[in-house]
């Protein structure tokens, strides 16, 4: 006879095997899924930025978590469910693979608990309790996620589950990811707020946001991250600045860090368009980020010394950036090592500055006073040796 306490522990540890044996078979089912992919979307005018493989299929991992909640957000409306009411931890809930909020079985916990466990710590305990108190079932609320989806125009998605925990059928894309952003905003902009919270408290635990932008970007209010072996690392996000708004989404990350330093590149290479159109855009790894037009050029290169933030130089003059920085002495320091490093660069012409506009808590580290072919040539050559270097073109 089985010992009684592990009896009733048997449906959990095996929930849990099975979730650890999915893993390994999405993660060995499909590599492809891996690949780097992303999007950014103006999200007034519905006008495509940037995009590099948009439409290919990927693993959405917890960014299945935005559909979970824009779920949630419709009953909310509909008064089928309120923040303040109780629902019930299942078996199968609790048994979810981490990240969790710990639930236990036969416990209760309110709505908003759960919406903030699945916005804040991306609890997959909490999706599942969602999921059951809408639907009934994980599976059957599954189907309301990919029916939804499809109702959206996402028609390249298919949700298995609330949570986003491995599944070899559980698919998106990129623009049908940036399409459940821009919905969330238009539809549920009065719960919107929940992607923004950095920290919540739960039975006297503080859980902290995964997406590290709403702290470190200028303008960044949302929405979620996502990881799983098979995917990479994943982000949806919306960033607002002097009245306009771009989302942005990053497939296949390899590291957290790459990845939020890849979709602030992007953002910020968007939100420059005024010196011209976007054309193309390459990845890290020595790519190009984003190449302007002849008019008013800014050719940008990653590394994963830091985000590359462009702006115009001083007037008639051409500028390099090679990096933004919370402290002034930071930024300068940087403008001279870029000196230092390229033979392009003369030092006493070539002017190393930290530059700060009104709108941004960074400053950026520039190298002025050149010619166009001094910056470009310097940037060049600052990329082959895996510094991070954005050319600026003169306004005006």
């Amino acid at each position: 006879m089985l010992y009684r306490p592990l009896a009733r522990l048997r449906p959990l540890l095996l929930a849990a095997l099975l979730a650890f044996l999915a893993q390994g078979l999405a993660a060995g089912a499909d590599a492809q899924t891996r690949k780097y992919s992303s999007i950014i979307l103006d999200a007034d005018t519905r006008q495509l930025v940037f995009a590099e493989d948009p439409d290919g299929v990927r693993y959405p991992a917890s960014l299945t978590k935005i559909m979970t909640m824009y779920l949630v957000f419709d009953a909310l409306d509909r008064g089928r469910l309120k923040l303040d009411q109780r629902i019930p931890v299942s078996v199968r809930a609790a048994s979810q693979a981490p990240s969790s909020l710990g639930l236990r079985p036969g416990t209760r916990i309110t709505v908003e608990d759960a919406l903030l466990g699945v916005a804040v710590k991306s609890a997959n305990d909490a999706a599942v309790v969602l999921a059951e108190a809408i639907a009934g079932s994980e599976t059957a609320f599954a189907k309301l996620m990919t029916d939804k989806a499809h109702a959206l125009g996402m028609r390249n998605t298919t949700f298995r589950n609330a949570s986003g925990l491995p599944h070899s059928q559980q698919r998106t894309t990129a623009r049908d990811m940036a399409t459940l952003g821009l919905a969330v905003l238009n539809n549920h902009p009065r719960h919107y707020h929940y992607f923004s919270i950095r920290e919540f408290s739960y039975e006297g635990r503080v859980h902290s946001n995964h997406n590290r932008l709403l702290a470190q970007m200028d303008g960044a209010d949302g929405i979620k991250t996502g990881f799983i072996n098979a995917s990479g690392f994943n982000l949806v996000a919306s960033v607002k600045r002097d009245g306009r708004r771009l989302i942005g989404v990053v497939f296949g990350g390899k590291t957290s860090r790459e990845r939020d330093l890849q979709m602030v590149r992007l953002l910020e290479a968007g939100f420059e368009r005024d010196q011209g159109e976007i054309r193309t855009a390459r990845r890290p790894g020595g790519n190009v980020v984003a190449n302007f037009s002849p008019i008013a050029p800014a050719e940008a290169a990653t590394s994963d010394d830091g985000p590359g933030i462009g702006s115009a130089g001083p007037a008639s003059r051409w500028a390099i950036q090679v990096g933004a920085f919370q402290r002034a002495q930071s930024a300068r320091q940087e403008a001279r090592k870029a000196i230092s490093t390229s033979s392009v660069l003369v030092p006493g012409r070539a002017i190393a500055a930290a530059e700060k506009d009104g709108s941004s808590r960074l400053y950026r580290a520039r190298v002025n006073s050149l010619s166009e072919a001094e910056a470009r040539d310097a940037c060049r050559q600052l990329v082959r040796r895996k510094m991070n270097c954005m050319v600026v073109a003169p306004r005006g």
